[in-house]
């Protein structure tokens, strides 16, 4: 017995249980002073307890209607980038704001995710995220297939194609391509989609080697005709397609401006613009003849 109080005198010199007293916070301590109110007010942010009503403070704040304020007219007398007249009244629309959920893509780019502003004072969300965007009015699909069915108050189904000899999904109620005749035109897609490209030109052009070509895809009516002009030609090819330069990826070896991201490795497309640059000529065949297909292609129609 007499051990086991000398324990417990041992333990206690080295552990501090707190008081009674202390442990009790004191009523007065609780309670702000009118100058700490005014600090706390000042100082923190508002306590985030509503998503929903945390969105919606945003919106008021910065979304839609005060973007349209903002860019109000912005598009009245701008001219489209589209062929195609345009003929539509602004007054006919619905709508003031139209959000679009892109579902399925090969190329489109994450950086073009934004709020736009189009003619007639229109707002337009374009997204691929279907946090941000969790009623969309449209869902586009470029080269995937949209849904069989659309039930009724589903979003209209938008389908891409702006690749040469184009063809409807049979599924869509939108369809975008760069036929005049097709529900919206498009021109093929240029530096304003592939905006995550190597752009940098060079300030000099070979003198010896005049022809810059890249393909991947050999198809043999278009390597024959490859053929038949390359060899009247001093060229590099970088592709798979007649490579004349040692390998794949060479480009950036001998062309190391180029380099899109040193922190990435590299893409055959990231520095296409970039490298052939340094030529004075740049030969693009086409797959299929289209007399409309409009890319900077050569296109042979019999």
């Amino acid at each position: 017995m007499l051990g086991f109080a000398l324990l417990i005198l041992f333990f206690s010199g080295f552990l501090e249980f707190p008081s009674v007293s202390s442990s009790i916070p004191s009523v007065s301590s609780s309670i702000p002073s009118a100058k700490d109110s005014l600090l706390y007010s000042k100082s923190s942010p508002d306590p985030f307890r509503d998503l929903l009503g945390a969105f919606k403070k945003w919106d008021a704040q910065v979304g839609c209607s005060q973007f349209r304020e903002k860019h109000k007219g912005l598009m009245k007398n701008g001219s489209s980038s589209s062929l195609q007249e345009d003929d539509g009244v602004c007054s006919e629309l619905k709508m003031s704001h139209v959000s679009v959920l892109v579902k399925g893509w090969t190329w489109i780019p994450d950086n073009l995710d934004n709020l736009y502003s189009c003619r007639c004072d229109l707002s337009c969300l374009w997204t691929k995220s279907s946090v941000l965007n969790d009623k969309p009015d449209a869902l586009l699909f470029e080269t995937t297939t949209p849904p069989v069915q659309r039930r009724n108050g589903d979003p209209l189904r938008v389908y891409m194609d702006l690749e040469a000899g184009r063809k409807r999904s049979g599924f869509e109620d939108i369809f975008i391509s760069y036929h005049a005749k097709d529900d919206v035109q498009s021109t093929y897609a240029g530096a304003l989609f592939h905006n995550n490209r190597n752009y940098h030109l060079s300030s000099y052009k070979h003198n010896d080697t005049l022809v810059y070509w890249s393909s991947s895809r050999c198809l043999a009516q278009r390597n024959q005709l490859a053929k038949s002009l390359l060899r009247l030609l001093p060229y590099h090819s970088f592709g798979k397609c007649l490579n004349n330069v040692g390998g794949l990826d060479m480009a950036l070896t001998l062309y190391p401006e180029c380099v899109k991201d040193d922190n990435s490795g590299p893409k055959w497309w990231d520095h296409l613009h970039c490298a052939m640059s340094h030529y004075k000529f740049v030969l693009a065949i086409e797959k299929h003849c289209d007399r409309e297909l409009r890319d900077g292609e050569i296109i042979l129609c019999p």
